[in-house]
């Protein structure tokens, strides 16, 4: 299994050398066994890389990303073929019916709100109302009760906050980790055998993946938490530092809890998503493994 993530930030030419992605940067260079990595973060628009190299790394399912002059993920590549029964899935998913969606992100929000409430709780925050509201989400959430649920979280989570500010640096780090899961959730979506485009609830059709940003949802909270947790060293600072964006990066090896078995983030990415191709075989929602936010050490003592 693939369990690195590469984050390249300087100048650098990206070749290949016996098989293994070969980083040159300055007089140094690094090379790394493609099957090892999960995504490559090309952090500064000053690398080169070959067709070859682009061929190499969609072969082992590897995501690259991409950040602007700001250092923001703008661009993700996905390789096209990522299963060996891809047809047979693609007419699978494409067979789902509305009330299964419906029944699917039910479930996948009740976790989001759960997995909310645990983060709350596991940093000394009163969870408030958030407990109470998972049992009253209803089928397709047509009351909305995650919108409900962020207003209180928000609140709670920080002080002066608001999630629509760009300027603010807690937003800056979140947007960060969320996309970096994301790119995650869309490399094992492929791998899977799944079509990214064809989500279960978003359904834009200017968006490729509608379906990594319905499985995020539940993820997001594990996200927070690290968020949370550097921002306790941040001091005065207001920009996204390259400490800050390698730290995120980190959150594919943070802890969460999938069933009885507590693994990295990434692990479960891997592990929901194939739940859902289970799900959809056998037209049982309850069979799609969400995580459960586990109340690890670091969150402890960052508290």
């Amino acid at each position: 299994m693939a369990w690195r993530g590469v984050h390249i930030s300087q100048a650098a030419k990206i070749g290949l050398k016996q098989s293994q992605l070969l980083v040159a940067m300055n007089d140094n260079e690094v090379t790394i066994p493609i099957e090892d990595i999960s995504f490559l973060v090309l952090d500064t628009p000053q690398c080169t890389l070959t067709g070859a190299v682009i061929t190499a790394l969609a072969d082992a399912n590897v995501v690259i990303i991409q950040s602007d002059d700001k250092h923001h993920p703008t661009m993700m590549g996905l390789p096209f073929h990522g299963h060996h029964k891809q047809a047979e899935i693609a007419h699978l998913q494409i067979g789902v019916t509305e009330p299964f969606k419906k029944r699917a992100w039910q479930a996948i929000i009740q976790a989001k709100i759960n997995n909310q409430a645990a983060h709350l709780k596991s940093i000394g925050r009163d969870a408030g109302a958030l407990p109470a509201m998972i049992g009253r989400v209803k089928s397709g959430d047509t009351q909305n009760h995650e919108a409900q649920a962020a207003r209180i979280y928000w609140g709670k989570l920080f002080d002066n906050y608001r999630r629509a500010d760009d300027s603010d640096l807690r937003n800056a780090m979140l947007n960060y980790g969320y996309a970096i899961v994301r790119a995650l959730l869309a490399r094992t979506i492929t791998a899977s055998g799944l079509i990214p485009a064809f989500g279960l609830f978003h359904n834009s059709i200017s968006n490729a993946f509608n379906l990594a940003d319905d499985l995020i949802e539940p993820f997001r909270p594990s996200v927070d938490a690290l968020v949370f947790r550097l921002m306790k060293d941040c001091d005065d600072e207001n920009e996204l530092t390259l400490a800050h964006r390698r730290a995120l990066v980190g959150i594919m090896n943070e802890p969460v809890r999938l069933g009885a078995e507590v693994m990295t983030l990434q692990a479960a990415t891997e592990q929901c998503a194939q739940s859902l191709v289970s799900a959809m075989r056998q037209k049982n929602y309850e069979i799609l493994k969400l995580p459960i936010f586990e109340n690890y050490p670091q969150a402890a003592a960052a508290a």
